[in-house]
């Protein structure tokens, strides 16, 4: 029983670890949106969507955005900021 119970808890955090380290890259669709709404709503262009520009998204950009799993940032910052 003992034994039963450590294989399942070795496959479940195997299965875990698997999970968080295959990071999929964008398709070319993901990167267009997230170019397209760079473009639009990066005001300072600097490249990236910062918070207070991340605020002006409007609702139907958000929910193309959310639809294509894309995320623009803009809610946190780097520890060294």
């Amino acid at each position: 029983m003992k034994k039963l119970i450590i294989i399942a808890v070795g496959l479940a955090l195997v299965g875990n670890v698997s999970v968080f380290a295959a990071k999929k890259e964008p398709t070319a669709e993901q990167k267009k949106l997230k170019e397209e709404m760079v473009a639009k709503y990066d005001t300072n262009k600097d490249g990236k969507v910062d918070k207070e520009e991340a605020a002006k998204i409007s609702d139907a950009d958000k929910a193309k955005l959310k639809e294509a799993h894309v995320s623009l940032g803009g809610g946190k910052k780097k520890k060294s900021e």
